[in-house]
């Protein structure tokens, strides 16, 4: 029997449904967006005959990227059949014979993601957007949890872990990944990639593989090596661009980056390449957040020894580009990973931040946490960089005027408080143990042999004759004055005479020193056995306050001479000035598409006038996708009330961050937020 080509008046891709269907519609419903290995239906008007079950025919095209080819799965041509098939493209009629038509379509779950064209027939041409789709089983992507998929995809909003492992500081972040336009962003992501340029059809065909597009997605996020979407600064001139610390969501980069043809967006530090990479990896399906390790080290030489020389009053002197940055962020992506060996699926470490090349490109990663764990250094990708973030050996060596240098006795730890966001709330959620054996540990010692690790595993635990340490106060706000102390305590048998050197200078979460905030010599400290002293060094914020990098940071050394066995004993600590907190007080009752007012409050806790105060907001779904700036006309004298009121209409229910910075010409981006529930 001779099948009939239906003829096709008009099709409705019911935008509405499918999106809603397929979790995107807070994308919009202006266009057709669905997920891979799941059905979407398309509702065809006949222009005659109608529809008869096994008497009508239609053939379909789908085709992606500027060389579709059947061979590389960029291409595929299929007619109707009886029921769909999830593991390949099909098509089959749902509805009653008719003159409408319900179109059930599938793609197979390893489909190339992105732009794709359906020709219908002779004459339709449907044009939609494919993304990985985590929910369903047969995709590489696929995660067992809703309550997981809601926070590592659906979330438009998050904690990204910044300050020190002593004061770790959580500052709010708008991913925005469904806002206007920021899926079209993502997607000339992909297509700016220089191995899309170089060769389109093969690029086309690996978006199929989330490794791939990950690996693409860490080098294209920062612009080392292509038109990439930021620019990197760890200096404190920002001349051209913004401080980093002014971003407070990953909308506006994104859209700066695709309106400005393609130009970097300047200026971005690690938390915020992290943020926008997971803005973009949710955007297109892929499960993801941002993690934050403290006393990360970088290592560039691939030794796995971090070395780090001070001078002899225990100020570090930079003769190295190894070094320990207070805390680095990256993203994970969650996926299977079949080309490696059975056990290596999950959360997968991919860092955006330009550090060192891999392959000749700014990127690294993905790399399973189990690797990292298991020390598994050969694995895919860049495993010994990463491996060392959270494991390298610190070595101090003493220089002195006379040009040698000496040894000295010293404890840091590098890889603490690796932390991400909790699911479903705003902890904090401690995942060391996804990266680290416990220390000392069996397992932990069979990791270093596997990664030969040789300074960790000769490492000898020693009872020193003299210990340093350096302890706070309670309180360290900015604006206030307040002490730090050196605590030096002899556990030797016999009298010692000492030199104690304690200093202060401001640094930067990466490790760049600035100026002095506060130093004092004692050429004679005199210890009788076990005893314990405490030398207090003072920090007036008058000296201070003029010193300080955005960062808030610190940096305190104690370097302890013994007089009698020339031995010199060091330690570090970086402190952390706390900021004021904002206070977010929400007026009238959150409802969806109705006009809310946030009353938003910052005490000056300087001593001296705040001018030039500014609050700017933002929040996915709460300010229409734009940022609001509210400016005080007035100086804000000390111990007075910076305040202002702010208002926004919600568009969607659900929980939502409103996310505050304030900036004055003395107090610099202080972040705030409230969780608004929209009814």
């Amino acid at each position: 029997m001779t099948r009939l080509a239906l003829e096709i008046a008009r099709w409705d891709l019911e935008c509405e449904f499918n999106n809603t269907d397929h979790r995107t519609e807070l994308n919009g419903v202006e266009q057709l967006i669905v997920r891979r290995g799941q059905p979407f239906t398309i509702n065809l008007h006949l222009r005659s005959g109608g529809y008869k079950p096994g008497g009508s025919a239609l053939n379909l095209t789908v085709e992606t990227g500027p060389q579709p080819s059947d061979q590389y799965g960029t291409r595929a041509s299929f007619g109707l059949i009886d029921q769909i098939d999830t593991s390949r493209w099909s098509a089959a009629v749902t509805s009653p014979p008719g003159y409408m038509v319900s179109l059930s379509i599938c793609s197979p779950p390893d489909a190339p993601i992105g732009r794709w064209r359906l020709t219908l027939g002779q004459g339709g041409l449907v044009e939609f957007v494919l993304l990985y789709n985590p929910w369903c089983t047969g995709d590489v992507v696929y995660m067992d949890s809703e309550e997981k998929l809601t926070e590592y995809v659906l979330a438009q909003d998050g904690i990204i872990y910044r300050g020190s492992w002593k004061y770790l500081i959580p500052t709010p972040w708008n991913f925005g990944q469904f806002e206007d336009g920021i899926l079209e962003a993502c997607l000339r992501i992909l297509e700016m990639n220089p191995k899309c340029l170089r060769n389109p059809g093969k690029d086309a065909s690996g978006r199929k593989n989330p490794i791939y597009v990950s690996r693409v997605l860490s080098a294209m996020v920062n612009c080392n090596d292509d038109k990439g979407v930021l620019l990197g600064r760890w200096t404190n001139d920002y001349d051209g661009g913004v401080s980093p610390l002014s971003w407070k969501g990953s909308v506006e980069i994104l859209r700066n980056w695709d309106t400005n043809a393609c130009q970097p967006v300047r200026f971005g530090q690690c938390w915020v390449f992290a943020a926008v990479a997971c803005s973009v990896s949710r955007a297109l399906g892929i499960p993801c957040r941002v993690v934050t390790n403290y006393n990360s080290a970088h290592d560039t030489n691939s030794n796995l020894v971090i070395e780090r020389y001070v001078d002899e009053n225990g100020q570090l002197v930079q003769k190295s580009r190894d070094m320990i940055w207070n805390y680095h962020c990256w993203v994970e992506n969650w996926m299977t990973r079949p080309d490696l060996k059975p056990g290596y699926d999950g959360w997968q470490a991919m860092d955006p931040t330009p550090q060192e090349k891999s392959e000749g490109v700014y990127c690294c990663g993905p790399i399973p946490l189990k690797a990292i764990k298991e020390g598994e250094l050969t694995y895919k990708y860049d495993a010994p960089f990463v491996f060392a973030e959270v494991n390298a050996d610190v070595h101090t060596f003493m220089k002195r005027k006379d040009g040698s240098t000496e040894k000295i006795i010293s404890s840091v730890q590098v890889g603490l408080k690796i932390s991400t966001k909790s699911v479903g709330s705003d902890r904090r959620e401690d995942i060391t143990h996804l990266y680290k054996y416990p220390e000392g540990s069996d397992e932990e010692r069979e990791a270093f042999t596997k990664a030969n690790h040789q300074n960790k595993l000769l490492q000898q635990q020693t009872n020193a004759g003299l210990l340093i340490a350096i302890k706070v106060s309670a309180e360290m706000k900015k604006g206030c004055d307040f002490d730090v102390f050196a605590v030096v305590m002899n556990n030797t048998p016999n009298g010692k005479k000492c030199r104690l050197v304690f200093g202060s200078r401001a640094v930067s979460y990466n490790g760049i020193l600035g100026e002095n905030c506060g130093f004092k010599d004692l050429l004679n400290v005199e210890l009788a056995p076990g005893e314990e002293k405490r030398v207090p060094l003072r920090m007036n914020y008058s000296k201070y306050a003029e010193n300080l990098t955005e960062d808030n940071l610190i940096r305190l050394a104690a370097l302890l001479l013994d007089y009698g066995t020339r031995e010199a004993y060091l330690a570090v600590r970086n402190i952390v000035l706390e900021n004021p907190e904002i206070k977010v007080r929400i007026l009238g009752e959150p409802k969806e598409n109705r006009k809310l007012v946030a009353e938003i409050t910052l005490q000056n806790p300087l001593p001296v006038p705040l001018q030039n105060c500014c609050f700017t907001v933002e929040g996915s779904n709460l300010t229409g996708g734009q940022i609001i700036t509210e400016k005080l006309n007035s100086t804000v004298e000390p111990g007075q009330d910076a305040k202002v009121k702010i208002y926004f209409t919600p568009t969607h229910s659900g929980q939502r961050k409103l996310v505050v910075d304030f900036d004055s010409n003395k107090l610099c981006h202080v972040k705030g937020y409230r969780n608004v529930i929209i009814g």
